[in-house]
């Protein structure tokens, strides 16, 4: 929805919150757990925030042998459960008002006609104006069965006259470059590219757009960020905990297809590319495609990539189980729950400067960062025990869970003599603003229901992603080792090796 298309704002004005116009959300897989922890209670933190118009209907399709009423009462548990704002009885009763739910089987054709008809009959009761989402929280494999019901209903492209409809994909994308081009491939088939919104829910939250606005609204970084003045950059994603109930999908897809193909390429994209002309969808997605088509994989994969599976341990003064002891996972598997790989980037800015990526499961603690760690100084004019505790200077981007900024430099500890010690700057969201930071789902919902695409990936972006990814895995695949790392540790000694041949060392979780 452009602005021209909104009368209540004026372009002009920026600072106005964006408002969805008329529509129905579809939400297939409405009963999974990214739906009940994180897209219902996203859609009522909207509603809460005046950002949905007062028709928004919100249909729920799934097996479920449910009523109304009683899609209505899950949705009403998962948003007091979950929910990011403070729960109102007022915004809740009208909300529900526009919940349908419509049972069925991805492959019965007469359940989508009722949904056709159901989606219909808002239109005329609640003046949603033709206008449908149809958000697939379903497995990959269903996406065709889907997409082909909704051409064959007419839902995907029987519309009035101005009205939109609009795909939302989540990750994974494929699970390599072949099965990315035959999703893309099916899913055009129905929608234009213009109407397929891919979910990348790390790019919908704050810190992550605050890296293009650190980067490119202050003078004081942009100058020193390239070759001359980086030493290297590290990119994480630690999680302390295991799989829990998701065998059946990361079994064979492992880390580096859940994680690294699409957050930390993601990640690095935003943290390396030029500036853009404008925050336009257009201008971003180009300049994160150049850096991509950019990335250069390593030619020895075995000294520049690392993987291990999780063991057995103690995490939180509780034993855990190791991965191939999990529920589901067979004793032979040989998926990874971390990898790290060492990048390069074959352009001017960045050329002889190692991007480093890492992510991995039941590890120490849960953090995701960006880490840009800069050269030493070319001379320190004090004698080495006046320096020996200090480092390399650092800017770290805070993601998760405490959002933020860090700055490492060295100072003078107080004293009669020169002793100079690493110590931190640091910026903290939750300190410096009042209005706490919405959900990613908050962000990227709204901007699919009013259609701002620049937070959404095109499939250019994924291709890349896979052309950097899929020669790691087809390396491990068929010669790769595989390690095995203690639960509640800093993951396997392979990573730490790999650094170590480079002569640095990973941050400390």
């Amino acid at each position: 929805m452009t602005d021209a298309a909104n009368p209540l704002r004026d372009p002009r004005d920026k600072r106005l919150p964006r408002v969805a116009g008329p529509c129905v959300l579809v939400l297939f897989g409405v009963t999974g757990d990214l739906s009940r922890k994180k897209l219902l209670p996203a859609i009522y933190d909207l509603a809460n925030r005046g950002l949905l118009p007062p028709g928004f209907s919100l249909v729920g399709f799934a097996r479920r042998d449910w009523e109304n009423e009683d899609f209505r009462q899950i949705a009403y548990e998962s948003v007091k459960a979950h929910a990011r704002t403070p729960f109102r009885e007022d915004v809740w009763t009208h909300l529900s008002e526009g919940m349908h739910f419509v049972p069925g089987e991805f492959s019965d054709p007469g359940a989508f006609d009722a949904l056709a008809m159901a989606v219909k009959e808002l239109d005329e009761s609640r003046g949603t104006g033709g206008n449908y989402a149809f958000y697939l929280s379903i497995p990959p494999k269903f996406f065709p069965q889907v997409v082909e019901q909704l051409q064959r209903s007419g839902l995907a492209d029987d519309r009035k006259e101005g009205a939109w409809r609009r795909v939302v994909i989540e990750k994974p994308f494929g699970r390599d470059l072949k099965t990315a081009l035959e999703l893309n491939d099916t899913v055009h088939r129905v929608f234009p590219e213009e109407s397929i919104f891919r979910i990348d829910h790390y790019l919908g939250k704050e810190t992550v757009q605050n890296i293009l606005a650190m980067r490119f609204a202050n003078t004081m970084f942009e100058p020193i960020w390239n070759r001359s003045y980086v030493d290297h950059v590290q990119i994480t994603m630690a999680e302390d905990i295991g799989i829990g109930g998701r065998a059946g999908y990361y079994d064979g897809i492992g880390a580096a297809r859940d994680v690294i193909q699409n957050h930390l390429l993601q990640l690095l994209a935003l943290t390396a590319m030029e500036e853009p002309t404008s925050f336009s969808a257009q201008s971003v997605r180009t300049e994160k495609a150049k850096i991509l088509s950019s990335v250069r994989v390593p030619g020895d994969l075995t000294v520049s990539t690392a993987r291990g599976q999780y063991a057995a341990g103690w995490q939180g003064g509780v034993s855990v189980k190791g991965y191939l002891e999990e529920e589901g996972i067979p004793a032979d598997s040989r998926t990874e729950t971390y990898a790290a790989v060492k990048l390069e980037i074959d352009n001017r800015r960045w050329a002889g400067v190692p991007f480093y990526l890492r992510t991995g499961k039941r590890l120490s603690r849960r953090v995701t960062e960006v880490a840009m760690v800069f050269q030493q100084a070319p001379h320190l004019p004090f004698s080495h025990t006046d320096t020996e505790e200090l480092g390399q200077n650092a800017l770290v981007m805070r993601v998760q869970p405490d959002e933020g900024i860090t700055v490492r430099f060295g100072s003078k500890v107080p004293g009669t003599s020169m002793e100079i010690r690493d110590v931190n700057m640091d910026f903290a969201y939750g300190e410096s603003f009042t209005e706490a930071s919405p959900e990613a789902y908050e962000r990227l919902l709204l901007d699919v229901l009013i259609g701002d695409p620049p937070l959404f990936p095109r499939q250019e972006e994924v291709e890349l992603s896979w052309r950097i990814l899929d020669p790691i895995e087809e390396y491990w695949a068929s010669r790769g080792g595989l390690d095995q790392y203690t639960s509640g540790g800093y993951g396997p000694d392979s990573a730490d090796e790999l650094m170590a041949r480079d002569g640095r060392a990973w941050r400390r979780l």
